[in-house]
């Protein structure tokens, strides 16, 4: 004699395909917004270098200046016209490669800055999907407890857990919490 199957059983089944399906594209978002968010780490990591770089470098020009203008100081009255000039145009020339190296340092520290808020973003993002992945899987597991002990109150706590596995999805994308 064939036991008769109950209808909620049939709407347990689809949403649970559902809630999985919900699952893997939460899982696959996770890893594509981490991975994102170590690429962009990696380059603002870079991009931090490169400014320590030019800073190194700056500083070393802004000392050999420092000297040379201790040196005219020092000398300036009896220093013949020639030497004097010489120092001023090594002095104007450590001044201007100075400011360009100030300049790029602005410019990497922006693309750095951005990088990190690009990281910071991604990040959101993987941990709202991680949250519904979480969520989504236990709402898997309650509704296949459900299903194997016939018990609708276990499959409604899921169903809750599914809803907010959901809101938790879209939450993912748009960031709206």
């Amino acid at each position: 004699m064939e036991e008769k199957k109950e209808t909620w059983l049939n709407y347990l089944a689809l949403i649970t395909v559902i809630i999985a399906l919900g699952a893997t594209l939460s899982t696959l978002r996770v890893g594509s917004f981490s991975s994102g968010s170590i690429l962009k780490q990696t380059q603002a990591s870079n991009q931090w270098s490169y400014f320590q770089a030019k800073s190194i470098k700056s500083s070393l020009y802004e000392i050999q200046k420092e000297e040379l203008e201790f040196e005219l100081n020092t000398i300036g009255q009896t220093a013949s016209r020639d030497v004097t000039e010489k120092l001023e145009k090594k002095i104007a020339s450590y001044s201007q490669r100075i400011k360009r190296y100030d300049d790029e340092k602005a410019a990497i520290m922006s693309d750095a800055k951005k990088l990190e808020a690009e990281r910071d973003l991604g990040t959101r993002h993987s941990q709202a999907f991680g949250l519904a992945v979480i969520l989504l899987q236990l709402a898997i597991l309650l509704s296949s407890i459900a299903a194997l002990m016939k018990n609708k109150s276990v499959w409604v706590l899921g169903l809750l857990l599914g809803g907010l596995g959901i809101v938790a999805f879209a939450n993912g994308y748009w960031l709206f919490l």
